[in-house]
């Protein structure tokens, strides 16, 4: 998250700094909280030395780590997060506030889902927000939302402190997910299919494929070897969208990519933009690496690729290193004998 945003959350909380403070030592209840006090009054401001947030339940959970005026996510080799969930997650946490005092029986704290969340079979959730000493600025623990079916009503969720008894019906929207794929931003690219004027293809071991488009022509067609036999429309209009709405369903550092390398195919599109692609093959799954070539373009595409590698579906190998077998025509399946 940026300082920007950040300040400005710290405006929007400074009318409450009134309000009951909720983080008070571990292990002593506050009864006397006032029904709809800020959950953590203050808390906007106090988020300007954030520096680490752990979502945790029993079987695992997610930390995000803040890199400057980036967060991101140090178990997947520190990809950036999405920012804008973050931010809802902690506007959330700002707004949050305590509606109605439940349970102080740690026994019903289970049908709230506000039991310990280190406790086998658990549902709830541990939020914390710590700063670069490792001190918290926020902590609270999740529980189940309740459902209203009244129109304009706020969201509501129990929650309770760690090392205290008492749990809140609080009211606001709170999205906190442990998952760490739902924090990252999966696209990688989507550049139109018809700026692809040549792709060559050198796989290992293979011989060369090349394959163009002048000015005009509807697709791609085969230009080396020479004599290619008839090709498959299809197959041919595959590579031509291979950026096409790109996205990747994992990410690893660069230099972690794990698989044989098969080669590397270069894609040249219009408005002079150059693309190489150095694809991988790990136990069936495919891998690639992406340089871009060619203004400011390549320079704003190579600022999210160069870091990375990106495991993309099987099924894009033959858009991003086809082999000559993969583009013939597709044998007509035979009718089933007329009985």
């Amino acid at each position: 998250m940026h300082r920007r945003p950040l300040l400005l959350l710290g405006g929007a909380a400074a009318v409450s700094v009134g309000a009951a403070l909720l983080l008070a030592p571990r292990g002593i209840d506050q009864p006397g909280i006032a029904p709809g006090s800020l959950a953590f009054p203050g808390l906007a401001e106090r988020l300007q030395g954030a520096a680490r947030i752990e979502i945790r339940r029993p079987d695992g959970g997610l930390v995000l780590a803040r890199q400057g005026d980036a967060w991101v996510l140090p178990d997947k080799g520190n990809y950036p997060v999405r920012p804008e969930k973050l931010r809802e997650m902690l506007v959330g946490l700002t707004e949050l506030r305590l509606a109605e005092a439940r349970t102080a029986d740690p026994g019903q704290h289970a049908r709230l889902g506000v039991d310990d969340p280190r406790k086998a079979g658990s549902t709830a959730l541990l939020l914390r927000v710590l700063d670069d000493q490792g001190a918290p600025l926020a902590e609270l623990i999740l529980g189940r939302r309740r459902v209203r079916t009244q129109g304009n009503l706020p969201e509501s969720i129990y929650v309770r402190r760690p090392g205290e008894s008492q749990a809140w019906l609080a009211e606001g929207r709170l999205a906190v997910d442990a998952d760490p794929q739902l924090w990252l931003d999966r696209d990688i690219a989507n550049l139109a299919n018809d700026r692809i004027r040549r792709v060559e293809v050198a796989r290992s071991g293979e011989p060369a494929l090349v394959l163009a488009r002048a000015d005009g022509e509807p697709r791609l067609h085969v230009e080396v070897p020479a004599d290619a036999p008839p090709t498959d429309e299809v197959a041919l209009d595959e590579i031509a969208r291979a950026f096409e709405y790109l996205t990747f369903l994992e990410v690893k550092p660069a230099a972690e990519i794990p698989g044989q390398a098969l080669g590397e195919s270069r894609f040249d599109l219009a408005d002079g933009l150059t693309i190489h692609v150095a694809p991988s093959l790990d136990a069936g799954n495919v891998w690639i690496r992406l340089r871009a070539e060619g203004g400011e373009e390549a320079q704003r595409l190579n600022a999210h690729w160069a870091p990375w590698g990106f495991q993309v579906g099987v099924w894009k190998l033959k858009a991003f290193a086809p082999l000559a077998a993969d583009l013939k025509p597709q044998e007509a399946t035979p009718a089933p004998p007329k009985p």
